[in-house]
């Protein structure tokens, strides 16, 4: 109930940017156009707040539109891609130059656009006074070289979301790591991630910033309750920062990472229609709203300090 208040005045925000696709045409339309038509986009199950709020606003605006979100790990979603399952999907990342030449080579068309800015975020229980991390001590932490937390000297046990997801392989990337230590280990989604930190007083948790990031969702304080987000720093030096979209945008907070759209599919299709929308001035407001950073607009810094 509190999602769909929430969503609905959202709407009310950006509904004077609304184009004239939204309105009905007497001629008659294609039966796939930018604002109508049923299509499946797979979606890094990292990003699913967002695109549960715009997906639904879209179709707010283009009734005619039917946008099936199929939620699954980067991995299993660049097969998809290749495997022709779809033509429209959102990873955390452009194509490496070999995926791209492999699809140059089948004579097929990519597009690539970044839509937003976005982090990974660090929970523990709020019973754990080990809040505070450099890059290096969680380097440690992931590949084994530290077990135990500072503070009580317990073992602690890393959870992410799945095996293949865009976490997953931020933390690869991270520790230079071919395979995670047995004290690393996968559950099923963002949500299993929070819910196991909040029964579990040891565990870190390695989650998508956006299922805990618009405090202007009742769902997310929910999720929030009960949770800790870390503080991280570059060295020791540095400054400790949590995943703000100010400090994601200044580069201050180190674990940011990108949201790409990858699209295939014609120009005047609906899944070009929603992309057009996700990286247009409603989507970006949406992205915004969602205290993600913008891709293609202005990002007003509030400095932000706790007690």
């Amino acid at each position: 109930m509190f999602k769909k208040i929430k969503i609905c005045t959202l709407i009310s925000s950006v509904i004077l940017l609304a184009g004239c696709d939204a309105s009905d045409n007497p001629m008659g339309y294609a039966k796939n156009a930018h604002g109508r038509g049923a299509v499946k986009i797979y979606i890094e199950e990292s990003f699913k707040p967002l695109f549960d709020t715009s997906i639904y606003t879209f179709e707010s605006f283009f009734p005619k539109a039917n946008i099936t979100p199929v939620f699954q790990s980067e991995g299993e979603i660049i097969n998809a891609f290749f495997a022709n399952k779809t033509k429209t999907i959102t990873i955390s990342r452009d194509f490496t130059k070999a995926e791209k030449y492999k699809l140059k080579k089948n004579s097929v068309e990519v597009r690539s656009d970044k839509i937003a800015e976005d982090a990974i975020a660090l929970i523990i229980h709020p019973s754990n006074n080990d809040s505070l991390v450099t890059i290096d001590e969680l380097k440690a932490i992931i590949s084994g070289k530290q077990t135990t937390w500072k503070s009580n000297q317990a073992k602690i046990n890393v959870v992410f979301d799945q095996k293949n997801s865009a976490n997953f392989a931020y933390l690869i990337e991270l520790c230079k790591l071919k395979q995670l230590p047995i004290n690393v280990f996968a559950v099923h989604s963002n949500l299993e991630v929070i819910n196991y930190v909040k029964n579990n007083p040891n565990a870190l948790g390695v989650i998508g910033l956006n299922w805990i990031s618009d405090q202007d969702d009742f769902d997310v304080l929910d999720f929030v309750n009960g949770l800790k987000v870390m503080s991280v720093a570059k060295n020791k030096k540095s400054g400790y920062f949590k995943p703000y979209a100010g400090f994601i945008y200044t580069r201050e907070y180190p674990l940011k990472r990108e949201i790409w759209m990858i699209n295939k599919a014609g120009r005047q299709t609906l899944n070009s229609g929603f992309v057009l929308f996700m990286k247009g001035e409603k989507g970006q407001l949406i992205v915004q709203k969602s205290a993600l950073v913008p891709a293609n607009a202005p990002v007003r810094l509030i400095q932000l300090r706790e007690e």
